[in-house]
C-alpha cells in the first residue's frame, strides 16, 4: 500500500470537496435570493391575472375595448424602444449569448399581459413568466456582478422560478429552463440553482394564496394493446396538431408583417376579428387562457373542434401584438382534441384530455422530460404509461417546429447525430 499517494489523494479529494462546497453555498444563496424575489413578482402577477380574468368574465362588455387596449401595449412597447420585442424567443437567445436582456421587458411584459387578459384576448400566463422570470433573473445577475456564464445561469433560475409560482409545479419548472434551450442537451451547472428558486418561489406562493393547478382524471382504464393502440392514434394527432399549431402562430405573424405593417392597424384589425368571432359563435369561452375549457374537457365535455378554434383565437392574440404566453393555450388545445378524439374511439375522454394535454405541450415544447414530470405534478402517478407513450410519439413525430425559433435542436430526433439546427 503507498501511503504517500493515498494522502497525496486525499489531499487533492479535500481541496476540490471544499472548492465544490463553496460553489454550492454559492448557488443556494443566488437560489433563495431569486426564489423570493421572482417569487414575489410571480405571485402579484399570478394574483393580478385572477383578478383581471374575474372582472372581465363578469362583465363581458369589456371585449369591445380589445382594440383600444392593444393600441396601449403597441405605445407602450414603443416609448420603451421594444417595438421589436422577441417575446421568451429573447430570453433563449440571451442564454444562447447572441443578446442581452434588458430589464425593461419585465414591467412591461407584467403590465401588457395584465391589459391583454382583462380585455379578453386569448393567451396563456407561462410564457410571460418566463420572460418575466428571466428578465428579473438577468438583472439580479449583473447587481451581483457575475460572470457571463453564471448570467445565463441566473436567468434559468428565474424562469424557473417564475413558471413554479405561477403554476404550481416545481418539479416541471426546475427542468423546464434547462431543457427548453437546447434539444437533446441539458444545462446541468444550472440543476441545483433551478431546483432550490423552483421550490422556495412555489412555496412562496403557496404562503401567498397561490394554488397549484391540478386535475382528477375520472377514469383510468386498464393497459391493454387496444387502449395502447387508441393512445398511439391519439399521440400521432397530437404531433400533427403541435406542428400546425406552430405554423399557424409563425404563419399568422409573417401575415400580419408583411400585409399590415402598421402595428396600431394589425392589433386594431386582430382586436376587432376577435371580438367578431366571439360575437359570432356567442361564447366567451376561448378567450384567455382557457383554463374552464381544460377542466371541462378532463371532466369528459368538450364542444368539438374547440381545439381549431382556440388556435386561431391565440395565434389571432399572439401575433398581433397583445402579450401572453402559448403554454397554456396548447394545453387547452391538447385538453379538447384528445377529449374529442377519446369520444370518438371510445376509450375515456377524461384520460386522453390529460394525455393530449400533455402530448401537445410537449410537440410545440420538445421538451419530453418536462412534459413527464408535469404530467406526474397535474394528474399524480397512475396514468404513467399512457403519459409515457404520448410523450414518445408526439416528441419524434412532432419534427423539428416549436413555439420558439431561438430554440436550438442539438442532436437530432431520429439519430445520435449532432444537427444544431433552430426549430421552424
Amino acid at each position: 500500500m503507498d501511503i504517500k499517494k493515498i494522502k497525496n489523494e486525499f489531499i487533492i479529494y479535500s481541496q476540490k470537496l471544499l472548492k465544490n462546497t463553496k460553489n454550492f453555498l454559492k448557488w443556494i444563496t443566488i437560489a433563495v435570493i431569486v426564489g423570493i424575489v421572482v417569487g414575489s413578482f410571480s405571485t402579484l402577477f399570478a394574483y393580478s391575472l385572477t383578478k383581471v380574468t374575474d372582472f372581465r368574465e363578469k362583465n363581458e362588455w369589456i371585449i369591445c375595448f380589445l382594440p383600444l387596449a392593444g393600441c396601449v401595449i403597441v405605445y407602450l412597447y414603443k416609448i420603451f424602444h421594444y417595438e421589436n420585442n422577441k417575446g421568451t424567443n429573447l430570453v433563449l437567445s440571451t442564454i444562447h449569448s447572441e443578446t442581452e436582456l434588458a430589464f425593461r421587458m419585465a414591467p412591461l411584459i407584467f403590465i401588457s399581459t395584465i391589459i391583454t387578459h382583462m380585455f379578453g384576448g386569448s393567451a396563456g400566463r407561462e410564457g410571460a413568466a418566463l420572460q418575466l422570470g428571466g428578465s428579473i433573473g438577468s438583472k439580479l445577475s449583473r447587481l451581483m456582478k457575475l460572470d457571463e456564464q453564471d448570467q445565463h445561469v441566473v436567468i434559468m433560475c428565474g424562469m424557473s422560478a417564475a413558471f413554479s409560482a405561477l403554476f404550481g409545479t416545481p418539479m416541471a419548472a426546475a427542468i423546464f429552463s434547462m431543457e427548453v434551450v437546447s434539444v437533446g442537451v441539458m444545462y446541468y451547472a444550472a440543476l441545483v440553482p433551478c431546483v432550490f428558486a423552483s421550490l422556495i418561489a412555489s412555496k412562496f406562493a403557496f404562503t401567498m394564496g397561490i394554488s397549484p393547478e391540478s386535475f382528477k382524471i375520472t377514469e383510468i382504464p386498464e393497459l391493454s394493446v387496444e387502449n395502447v393502440v387508441k393512445i398511439i392514434i391519439i399521440a400521432l394527432l397530437c404531433a400533427a396538431i403541435s406542428v400546425l399549431f406552430c405554423m399557424l402562430l409563425h404563419g399568422t405573424g409573417d401575415l400580419y408583417r408583411a400585409y399590415l405593417k402598421n402595428p396600431y392597424i394589425r392589433i386594431i384589425f386582430s382586436g376587432c376579428i376577435i371580438i367578431l368571432l366571439s360575437a359570432v359563435l356567442k361564447t366567451n369561452d376561448y378567450l384567455g387562457a382557457g383554463i374552464p375549457i381544460i377542466e371541462k374537457a378532463i371532466k369528459g365535455k368538450v364542444v368539438p373542434f374547440a381545439f381549431v378554434l382556440k388556435m386561431i383565437f391565440t395565434a389571432l392574440t399572439l401575433e398581433a401584438g397583445f402579450k401572453g404566453g402559448e403554454i397554456v393555450p396548447s394545453f387547452c388545445v391538447g385538453a379538447t382534441l384528445g377529449c374529442f378524439i377519446g369520444q370518438v374511439l371510445g376509450i375515456s375522454p377524461s384520460l386522453c384530455a390529460a394525455v393530449g394535454m400533455i402530448g401537445v405541450f410537449c410537440g410545440v415544447t420538445n421538451c419530453p422530460v418536462t412534459s413527464l414530470l408535469i404530467s406526474f405534478e397535474l394528474f399524480g402517478y397512475k396514468g404513467v404509461s399512457y403519459f409515457m407513450i404520448v410523450i414518445a410519439v408526439s416528441y419524434l413525430m412532432s419534427g423539428y417546429y416549436g413555439l420558439y425559433s431561438d430554440q436550438t435542436i442539438v442532436y437530432s430526433k431520429y439519430k445520435a447525430k449532432y444537427v444544431n439546427k433552430k426549430t421552424k
